[in-house]
């Protein structure tokens, strides 16, 4: 593979950056990083309260909690499923009138759609206008991230001397998990000051709201920097692009890089970064039953102690160049995404684990189809695979002439509800919320380190490495278009997804089938296409 060295013709970053005094960058890296946690903490306030049911319960009301959730989950992936359009729009902005301007629009636009979002009645006071309020909202937020995160990243990308753009930009990847940490502080201080009854009947709105002052806190420290460095370059030289969205696919070369960038590097280190939040707070809150606030503080401790490998990783990528620490990265999650979280299931819930290996259920018969998604079941064996599934019970299915549930080899002769949760309860499956002990609680933290882990030594390179693929007159354009199709689509629908294969399966881990899919897919792009970006060094470097 060919070595690009930062300072090369074409897609790079100039050497011409000035060293940026110590507190120019301190508030180049603040402002921009605060930002960040701000923005993904507006976009990931939806999806911590998805994982909790309180989304579907207000706005998506269904006949069961399991469809409920999956409508959230659904709404959660169309704010997603528009950053790509976002990128687009305000790439191109980016490009033509700069990097500052462009994402305080962005912010401005995140802050006040999810304050909003707080404000929207309830599906039961207005009808099926809620849930198209909503969806309407996300898809503002999908937008306004399209251009706020890349803009971001670039900026200080573009204030960085060589040798330290990896060092730098991995404060703004850190950043992003900053904004998922605060938003499970924020909903675990409000529900605490408040108390259950009023943070279920209407204390969950705050952290909404809460929002308009982490805007005016993030606009104001915004408003004190400068334009970036290489813009005002090119602006003075008069060689911006007149079409970047165009030029990103005639450029030459470019198109070859679009494609590494979209289904190398954004589909794969964005599904190991979603596996490590929202599946892990899904999967200790759902399937595992772990009480909602524990698993909370679990996992937000967890990606606490997890960020600075997003900073060490990026700093080793200055170093070692940007290829290397991905693609160990992606394979060493292909062999341990699976025993984490074997590790973790049998840590959060020890007695339902060892009661599904003791006496495993099996439900058996003619057809036994189940949609998670029908009103009713079309037989009766999808019947009793969706009472399973709304519980959380982990089951196989056979093919009989008859209709049979068998748990531990025994058949269950009464199959009513009732009947099947006292056979559950004999078996020894305790659906009850439950605490960790001490000791679990510490197993369960190191698993979500060892995902962070993970997760850093993808992510944490990435904002530099792309920023060095791509030239600066369409950088902002042909950066985040393919990072936020691959994070949009990829990413974005993973919850949905992943969720929707453990009702279908039974099976409380065969999500992770689609993480493992996605990341042995960008392990291949990466090892065959992508070219190894080894910045060039600085003097005092």
């Amino acid at each position: 593979m060919a070595t690009i060295l930062a300072g090369d013709v074409g897609p790079s970053l100039p050497d011409a950056v000035p060293e940026p005094s110590r507190r120019d960058i301190q508030l180049i890296i603040t402002a921009s990083s605060l930002g960040t946690i701000f923005e993904w903490y507006d976009f990931f306030i939806y999806g911590t309260l998805a994982a909790s049911g309180i989304i579907g319960r207000t706005f998506f009301p269904a006949q069961s909690e399991l469809l409920q959730t999956l409508y959230a989950w659904a709404g959660f992936a169309v704010g997603f499923g528009f950053r790509p359009l976002g990128a687009i729009l305000f790439g191109f902005l980016g490009d033509r009138l700069g990097r500052k301007y462009t994402f305080l629009v962005t912010i401005a636009m995140m802050g006040l759609a999810t304050a909003a979002v707080g404000m929207v009645p309830s599906a039961a006071a207005i009808g099926l206008a809620a849930p198209f309020i909503v969806i309407g909202l996300r898809i503002l937020q999908g937008l306004a991230l399209g251009g706020e995160y890349g803009g971001a990243a670039i900026y200080v990308a573009e204030h960085s001397p060589p040798g330290k753009s990896g060092y730098y930009t991995s404060f703004i990847q850190a950043s992003v998990a900053g904004g998922f940490i605060l938003s499970l502080v924020v909903v675990l201080l409000t529900k605490g000051v408040l108390g259950t009854a009023a943070w279920t009947a209407w204390g969950w709105r705050v952290p909404f709201v809460f929002s308009l002052l982490l805007l005016a806190v993030s606009v104001f420290m915004r408003l004190k920097l400068s334009e970036s460095p290489v813009f005002r370059q090119m602006k003075a030289a008069g060689t911006t692009a007149r079409n970047p969205f165009l030029e990103s696919f005639t450029y030459p070369g470019n198109l070859k890089r679009l494609l590494v960038a979209l289904f190398g590097i954004a589909a794969g280190l964005t599904v190991i970064w979603y596996t490590a939040m929202f599946t892990v707070l899904s999967f200790l809150e759902g399937p595992m039953r772990v009480d909602e606030t524990t698993a909370q503080l679990i996992v937000g401790v967890g990606a606490l102690a997890g960020l600075g490998f997003f900073v060490l990783f990026g700093r080793l990528s200055d170093r070692y160049g940007r290829k290397t620490p991905i693609i160990v990265g992606y394979a060493l999650t292909l062999m341990l995404l699976f025993p984490i979280f074997w590790v973790m299931g049998s840590a959060a819930n020890p007695e339902l684990a060892n009661a599904a290996k003791r006496a495993p259920v099996v439900v058996s018969g003619p057809a036994c189809a189940y949609n998670p998604f029908a009103a009713k079941q079309a037989d009766a064996c999808g019947q009793l695979l969706d009472t399973l599934s709304k519980k959380g019970v982990p089951y196989k299915k056979a093919h009989t002439p008859v209709t049979l549930v068998i748990i531990g080899g025994s058949p269950v002769d009464d199959m009513s509800t009732s009947g099947l949760d006292a056979a559950l309860t004999k078996a020894g499956y305790n659906l009850d919320r439950v605490v960790p002990r001490p000791g679990s609680i510490a197993l369960i933290l190191v698993a979500i380190l060892a995902l962070s882990a993970l997760s850093g030594i993808t992510y944490g390179p990435v904002a530099a490495l792309l920023a060095e693929m791509f030239p600066p007159r369409i950088r902002y354009s042909s950066m985040w278009i393919p990072y936020h199709v691959g994070t949009g689509y990829f990413g974005g629908f993973l919850p949905f997804i992943s969720q929707f294969i453990v009702a279908r399966t039974g099976n409380p881990y065969a999500g992770l089938w689609y993480t493992f899919a996605v990341v042995a897919m960008a392990l291949v792009v990466t090892t065959l296409w992508l070219e190894d970006i080894r910045p060039a060094r600085s003097k005092a470097g």
